[in-house]
């Protein structure tokens, strides 16, 4: 009986430890969100700011003395490296998924997974390097007009950078569709193409939907290659060959300077934060509703 008594409190314990930490990072992302809101809401009570100019505005200066909120170059500069990364990294990491589900042995795919592991472990200040030092030079060989600093080499380094969380995602997917779909594809006289494309795929549609968005949230958010590759020059252009800024550059370049605390140089900083928290939200969410929209159950 004591054991039992002391084994169901050391339970009771080890499940109380564990609910605090629980608890703990519940309230640390409510305290982010808090302060981002206050901060925020505190930038924009301010008369020389405006909704209006800062969703609009083609200007973004507020570490200048003619400071201009318009946050439409940092938004299209995110999204202008993010879409480079897109293109480079999902259709290589489905590709590379299908490859580790259908036809890759055992010993192959253990290999391969461990070469895409190896390459998510890189730290992203040296693919900014790499992006910098190495790419960059290399596109100026072949892109006239190519700026030092630009989106593009920024884009395909991150392209290279999302594919492991696209392929492993994806390839998760692929192999948790049953045998017996697979075997019903085969009794139909599919071929392994037809299968793929056919069965596989679409039955494994929400894994895959959620890997690309997963790999979206990862490419917006990425702050040291844009950083050192992209630039730092907030201006509102679509051509990838010119020095641009994005919003995480931004808060690298602001929270590294002299703007006073509370001034609203500095609560811009938690003005683009927010719009990058909610830019974030947004596709959590978009994720969630895409998996239980095509999520497929099988008995």
């Amino acid at each position: 009986m004591r054991l039992r008594a002391g084994a169901r409190a050391r339970e009771r314990l080890f499940g109380g430890a564990l609910l605090a930490l629980a608890c703990l990072s519940v309230l640390t992302t409510a305290g982010v969100v808090a302060v981002l809101v206050f901060e925020a809401t505190t930038f924009f009570s301010d008369p020389l700011v405006s909704l209006r100019e800062f969703f609009t505005g083609r200007q973004w200066t507020p570490l200048f003395a003619d400071q201009r909120f318009g946050i439409l170059p940092l938004l299209t500069g995110t999204m202008m490296v993010t879409g480079i990364a897109l293109v480079v990294g999902v259709p290589l990491g489905l590709m590379s998924a299908v490859y580790l589900s259908e036809f890759a042995t055992a010993r192959r795919r253990r290999r391969v997974t461990f070469v895409l592991e190896l390459l998510a472990g890189v730290p992203t200040v040296v693919l900014g390097y790499f992006a910098l030092l190495f790419v960059t030079p290399l596109l100026q060989r072949f892109v006239p007009g190519l700026d030092l600093f630009n989106p593009l080499s920024a884009g395909l380094v991150m392209g290279f950078m999302i594919l492991p969380t696209v392929s492993s995602i994806s390839t998760d997917a692929m192999q948790a569709v049953p045998v017996a779909l697979r075997q019903a594809a085969y009794g139909m006289g599919a071929t392994q193409v037809q299968l793929i494309w056919r069965v596989v795929l679409p039955a494994s549609l929400s894994g895959i939907v959620a890997s690309v968005i997963l790999a979206f949230s990862r490419a917006v958010g990425e702050t040291m290659i844009v950083t050192l590759a992209a630039g730092q020059r907030p201006l509102f252009t679509l051509d990838p060959r010119e020095t641009i800024a994005t919003m995480t550059s931004f808060i690298v370049q602001a929270a590294s300077g002299d703007q006073p605390a509370g001034s609203l140089a500095a609560r811009s900083l938690y003005a683009v934060a927010a719009t990058l928290f909610a830019i974030t939200l947004a596709l959590n969410l978009v994720s969630q509703i895409v998996v239980r929209r095509f999520r497929e159950r099988y008995e």
